[in-house]
């Protein structure tokens, strides 16, 4: 890849990742239609890694207080210390719903990883799943 291809791919997942369209077709499809070559999952990987770190620090204080809460929940602290407020309950739970919605998605990642980029990766399952969704 060039350092322009890679900038260009890399402003295009910042402006797609919070709009309610693909930000993953977005980074596949400008090599399919400008020619250039794929540049793999790893690099789409490390893009969202890059989209993830910037919604980290910017909530920061909340994943902060997920975090203590969380590690509240597992030595119990949270449930027996009548002085945690209803927030911070909250934040517990939280947390692990994110923790538990986040394993299947894992686990598909890991255990699916060369049928994704062999397979999925292409114009055509972008275009069939834009149509279909």
């Amino acid at each position: 890849m060039t350092t322009i291809e890679i900038i260009i791919l890399a402003i295009l997942q910042g402006l797609t990742e919070f709009l309610p369209i693909s930000s993953s077709a977005h980074l596949i499809l400008p090599s399919a239609i400008l020619g250039w070559t794929d540049q793999g999952l790893a690099f789409d990987v490390a893009v969202h890694v890059g989209t993830l770190l910037a919604v980290v620090m910017y909530f920061r204080q909340e994943v902060s207080n997920m975090a203590v809460a969380w590690f509240g929940t597992l030595n119990g602290s949270v449930n027996k210390n009548k002085e945690k407020t209803a927030q911070q309950i909250f934040d517990g739970k939280l947390a692990w719903w994110i923790i538990f919605a986040t394993i299947p998605a894992g686990l598909f990642g890991l255990l699916g990883k060369d049928f994704n980029e062999d397979t999925l990766r292409t114009a055509l399952v972008i275009a069939i799943t834009k149509l279909l969704f």
